[in-house]
């Protein structure tokens, strides 16, 4: 059998796996993802994308590409969201759907962006490839043993049925819900699993009448059954979602004709002419697609060499567009610490971080989206959140060892206006690089970096010193029109703050002290030793 080897191979090529890839290959790792089917999915699947999940792609220079690929449905701010029994009857509730998406300016150089799933997995993979990810389709991960000391796979080419090991250092499983290497491994999973089964397809229909002049941007309908969705992809096309009986039949036996009937029913229209759904899968011909709705935690992030991301770690309604998000948040974490374990700059212990951080990160949020749910599709008045959309967005907290804590315990997500202490985001701040407006976030991904203000040259020459990266915010480089640098970071000009290469804070110091027992320089390598692993 053929034998190859890389160092992290990725089994799922969806818009997670492709991520984790991604930032590996551009951290110069060996990457080599594959994906059992043919190509990226047609179907659009999600639908936007959050502030943050923009912010880590303008880290790799994609933000003004994914922009210039959005949706023709892109105004949010214009469009309403509504829950009627059907499109063509009474709304039940309504909302304009500028409040889904919370305006996030003060705290973020990045906006909302409305594009297609399948759109931002083409964009992703094509940018991996280019820094040197091996991507290939129509591969199925078959078999994997972790020896402890690497994983040796067998892959499977789905169109010869040839087959060939491949020996990796790590293995990444963003394979879905339903993973099959979570399965494989024994790795359980907690809460309430699969809260229903639904199928998905495109349709193309003139919805004019019914709409009665609404720019809809997201429907909740009662027919043909609670939980029904559509959402415009542009003036005449329509993703629709309906849930269905697994019992009674499997999303195969959604024909022609039996689409076109729940189309019907959810606008409300028995007579609606229905022009064209659409192939989402062109090799085998298929229109309609079947999913399944869960909430449910892997009990475990990682075991031996292997580490679950995405749906394979995590699992949530689709309300509040948090999934996706999610899934690209765990690959950015996990990506830079393996880079850093297999570059030798890193001990393995910073590894265990990904399980400490991201599993609590998913368990809040699945919290927040199943509570979304309950209040959109349910008559009760809702139990209320305990953290608004924008602290779950651009606030969650990180507590493990690759954080240095001022103080323990906390709630898990903060308002984006109390952001900057270790363990946070690192707060957005305007500043002009090189006589050019950025922001802070601009000086993160490649590596850890300290910050250091005006008055903080001691910290500045003692990181040049011990081998970290400085910028000093507010000097003839990067200047700090606005005076927020501090302020925003909780230090005075003389303070220092380490943030990591996913953006996050990990050790800051609120001022030089006049003496040091052991010297800045010092300070910093114990520092950047504990939050490595570096023994």
């Amino acid at each position: 059998m053929p034998h190859e080897d890389t160092e992290v191979l990725i089994a799922g090529g969806a818009v997670v796996g492709l991520t984790a890839a991604l930032f590996l290959a551009r951290a110069g790792v060996r990457v080599t993802l594959v994906e059992r089917k043919p190509s990226t999915l047609r179907h659009p699947r999600a639908r936007v994308i959050n502030p943050r999940t923009v912010e880590i792609y303008r880290s790799v220079g994609l933000e003004e590409t994914i922009i210039a690929a959005q949706s023709l449905t892109s105004d949010l701010s214009t469009k309403t969201v509504i829950r009627a029994r059907t499109l063509n009857d009474a709304e039940l509730f309504s909302m304009p759907m500028r409040n889904e998406a919370p305006g996030l300016s003060a705290a973020t150089p990045c906006d909302w962006c409305s594009i297609d799933q399948n759109r931002l997995e083409e964009i992703v993979a094509d940018h991996a490839v280019k820094l040197g990810a091996d991507v290939r389709y129509s591969t199925e991960l078959t078999s994997f043993d972790d020896d402890g000391d690497g994983v040796t796979a067998t892959l499977r080419d789905a169109d010869t049925g040839r087959e060939r090991r491949i020996r990796a250092r790590y293995l990444i499983a963003a394979d879905g819900s339903r993973s099959s290497v979570r399965q494989r491994l024994g790795i359980g999973v907690t809460g309430p699993g699969v809260l229903q089964n639904i199928v998905s397809l495109v349709f193309k229909a003139d919805l004019s009448g019914p709409l009665r002049g609404r720019d809809l941007g997201l429907g909740y309908f009662d027919q043909p059954e609670p939980g029904t969705r559509m959402m415009p992809m542009d003036g005449s096309r329509w993703v629709f979602v309906t849930p269905y009986d697994p019992v009674a039949g499997n999303a195969e036996g959604f024909d022609d004709d039996r689409c076109v009937a729940v189309i019907r029913a959810a606008v409300g229209v028995p007579d609606l002419r229905v022009d064209n759904i659409e192939v989402q899968i062109e090799r085998t011909g298929a229109k309609v697609l079947g999913y399944e709705v869960a909430a449910q935690l892997a009990e475990r992030y990682r075991q031996g060499r292997v580490f679950l991301a995405g749906d394979a770690a995590h699992a949530m309604p689709p309300t509040g567009a948090l999934g996706a998000a999610t899934g690209v948040q765990d690959a950015h974490n996990l990506a830079w610490k393996l880079a850093a374990v297999l570059a030798g700059d890193a001990g393995p212990g910073l590894l265990d971080t990904y399980e400490q951080e991201r599993r609590a990160v998913a368990g809040h949020t699945i919290d927040y989206a199943m509570k979304t749910m309950r209040d959109r599709t349910s008559t009760a008045d809702g139990d209320g959140k305990s953290v608004s959309y924008a602290a779950i967005i651009l606030g969650y907290r990180y507590d493990s060892a690759a954080v240095l804590p001022e103080e323990t315990g906390g709630p898990p997500a903060l308002e984006p206006g109390l952001l900057g202490a270790p363990g946070t985001r690192a707060p957005h701040c305007p500043i002009v690089r090189d006589g050019v407006p950025a922001s802070t976030l601009d000086l993160f991904g490649e590596g850890t970096v300290l910050l250091t203000g005006p008055e903080g040259g001691g910290w500045h020459g003692a990181a040049a010193r011990a081998g970290l990266d400085a910028r000093m915010i507010g000097g003839a480089e990067l200047a700090d029109p606005e005076g927020r640098w501090p302020r925003a970071y909780g230090v005075s000009p003389s303070g220092a703050v380490l943030v990591r290469p996913d953006g996050f804070v990990a050790w800051r110091a609120p001022v030089l002290p006049a003496a040091l027992p052991r010297g800045p320089e010092a300070v910093l390598r114990s520092v950047a030793g504990r939050i490595l692993d570096r023994g």
